[in-house]
């Protein structure tokens, strides 16, 4: 057993870019869980993307915040959210939303906390970004918009974000599509030391964790997201009008705080919110996750992510998982945009 469960740890690595998955994952997964059926499909490359925009953006007060969004597709269509991931934005679903709203359906992409136009209500709001926190926000949004039930998809922050959704609150969701899997992880499984490979690729999460690494970030800002750009999809010819699209987001006042708050929550170093304990106490558990999922994942994806049977239990109901092949990094959405419509189209008809 002992055994199992190192091999496991030294899999998982920290499965996403947003906080490390429990090493625990692979010995507490459902006995029941169907296994996931692997397809790989080829996307036609990494060359360019759209230069479009989404206009001018949407504004609703949810909860403690002000949330912008994109929205698009018909008012009664089936409801979709995406949820973007660090360091990007709404915009790398810029070319999966006319897909979508083409189909039918009814579109949104909010900015998470601390990007992009989206504000606090309140200045003596804690700038916190631990998991519940964000999720929380995600629910809000739809109460705020009365959105009973959507399909979820995301990648990165809005990986999870998505994952936690759908067994936090499983009734508000539909159907997932997630990128690169399981992506819930706890300040508990981040005690677990990994071997020295996989350390390395979280190297940015101990930088975070020192005085000079929070002032680097601050005073680098783009240039160090834009390093992470590369570092992740390493195949992804993006231009500067493609980054520069997207680093506007970066300009908000609590972007730096609520980057290193989610990196920092996780290692112990930010206190989180006692409001968000018990949904904190359930994320540690690793629920399972019955609504229909569609897992992706890039052929280069330079982030640490983990091998999908690692996670293939976690995901009781109607399953599949699809490598895209191509060159795809870690921002699949705007890497491969047919390819992940594809898969929001597909796991609506499961």
């Amino acid at each position: 057993m002992a055994g199992d469960v190192n091999k496991s740890r030294r899999t998982l690595l920290g499965a996403s870019a947003l906080g490390l998955v429990a090493a625990q994952l692979g010995t507490i997964a459902s006995a029941n869980a169907q296994e996931s059926n692997n397809h790989r499909i080829s996307a036609p490359g990494t060359a360019g993307t759209s230069k479009g925009s989404f206009g001018p953006l949407k504004h609703v007060n949810a909860g403690v915040l002000s949330i912008a969004y994109a929205e698009a597709g018909p008012a009664d269509g089936p409801p979709v959210l995406l949820f973007h991931g660090w360091p990007y934005d709404i915009h790398s679903y810029i070319d999966v939303v006319p897909i979508l709203a083409a189909a039918g359906y009814r579109v949104l992409v909010p900015y998470l906390r601390g990007y992009g136009e989206t504000r606090f209500l309140s200045a003596s709001t804690p700038r916190n970004a631990q998991p519940a926190a964000v999720a929380v926000d995600a629910i809000s949004f739809m109460d705020a918009l009365k959105i009973d039930k959507a399909i979820m998809g995301g990648f990165d922050w809005g990986g999870r974000n998505a994952n936690l959704l759908a067994f936090l609150w499983p009734e508000r969701v539909k159907a997932l599509v997630s990128v690169s899997g399981y992506l819930v992880g706890s300040q508990a499984a981040i005690q677990m030391p990994l071997p020295p490979a996989a350390e390395n690729k979280w190297w940015y999460l101990f930088y975070f964790a020192t005085d000079r690494g929070q002032a680097g970030y601050a005073k680098n800002t783009k240039d160090f997201n834009r390093f992470i750009w590369q570092q992740a999809s390493p195949k992804w010819a993006f231009d500067d009008e493609t980054f520069e699209r997207s680093a506007g987001a970066f300009e908000n006042p609590d972007f730096v705080r609520i980057s290193l708050y989610n990196y920092r929550w996780y290692l112990g170093l930010e206190p989180g919110e006692r409001k968000y304990d018990g949904l904190e106490k359930k994320i540690a558990t690793f629920p399972t996750i019955a609504c229909p999922t569609i897992t992706l994942e890039g052929d280069a994806n330079g982030a640490a992510h983990a091998d999908p049977s690692v996670y293939a239990k976690k995901y009781v109901g109607k399953y599949e998982h699809r490598n895209i092949t191509g060159g795809i990094g870690h921002n699949l959405p705007q890497e491969a945009p047919a390819e992940f419509a594809k898969a929001i189209i597909d796991v609506d008809r499961a």
